[in-house]
């Protein structure tokens, strides 16, 4: 009896052990399977494209194309675009509403710009408030600057950023201001303020700027980040003297982008989007700012 019970324990052990590989090979072959289709798909992406144009094209190019051919088209209007495409971004805050773009804009883009720029700088204005003068505003922002439109770039770059930015926000090149390209060397800044303009301060105003995006075109050594002190409300009710660099701080990146909001939903001025450029402490800050507002601008 005990050798029965052994054989039938041993017989039973050994189905159940075919069984138990039965179940584990299935989820195996099909981890496999679907881990030599991707390595094949991307694979072939790869080999099919020439190595010498591929070294050409800078990495988010490069990630947009292989994102790109793996998603089915879909039928599109007649002022749509014919492939999906990846824009990828951080959100950095809801209080303002606020997002980074990594690699927005590639490193020769970047110099292109600074190029085109650098010819027509001149000392940065301020748009005056009731009372204000040139005088009484001095030291409040001290970088030097230029707008350019996408027209007057030969190269063609500021028309692709342009295009790309539109694609980002879904505001149209038509709502979008010239470019205003800066430049901060060492110890410049602009204290904090307001992007939008309050019709009680400056007076009425046709069309109001709804969003800022920001390219950076320089990596900053020191210092020169983008501040946003009144994030999430904080320091409201400090007595702040629009100076001191506090708050979320945003570190330039050559070809990275900042998007924030200046208007809530409801039209009205999001008061948690003051915001400033932190003094330069060693190196150099470029900056090339796109202004989009309610209306069409041109």
């Amino acid at each position: 009896m005990k050798g029965a019970r052994g054989g039938v324990i041993g017989v039973g052990g050994a189905a159940g052990g075919g069984l138990m590989r039965t179940r584990l090979r299935l989820p195996v072959v099909l981890i496999s399977c679907s881990l030599f289709f991707l390595a094949g798909f991307f694979g072939s992406l790869l080999f099919t494209q020439d190595p010498q144009a591929a070294e050409e094209v800078d990495l988010p190019a490069r990630r947009e194309q292989l994102l790109e051919a793996a998603w089915p088209e879909m039928a599109y209007g007649e002022s749509g675009e014919s492939a999906p495409s990846l824009i990828p971004y951080q959100i950095l805050s809801w209080q303002p509403r606020a997002l980074y773009f990594p690699q927005f804009a590639t490193s020769e883009q970047c110099d292109n710009i600074v190029q085109v720029a650098k010819a027509r700088l001149e000392p940065s204005t301020l748009a005056l408030r009731k009372g204000e003068t040139a005088e009484s505003t001095k030291g409040i922002r001290t970088s030097s600057g230029t707008f350019l439109t996408a027209n007057e770039d030969p190269s063609g770059t500021l028309a692709e950023v342009e295009k790309k930015i539109a694609r980002a926000t879904m505001i149209p090149r038509n709502h979008g201001e010239a470019f205003n390209v800066l430049r901060y060397e060492i110890g410049q800044k602009y204290a904090s303020h307001y992007d939008a303009f309050d019709p009680a301060q400056y007076g009425p105003q046709k069309s109001q700027r709804v969003s800022s995006f920001l390219l950076y075109l320089t990596d900053v050594e020191e210092g020169g980040e983008t501040m946003f002190p009144y994030e999430n409300g904080e320091n409201m009710d400090t007595g702040y003297d629009y100076e001191k660099c506090i708050g979320l701080k945003v570190k330039p990146r050559k070809g990275d982008g900042l998007l924030f909001y200046s208007l809530m939903i409801n039209g009205t001025i999001d008061p948690t989007s003051l915001h400033g450029s932190c003094p330069v402490i060693k190196g150099e800050k470029w900056v090339a700012t796109k202004w989009l507002r309610d209306h069409t601008v041109y």
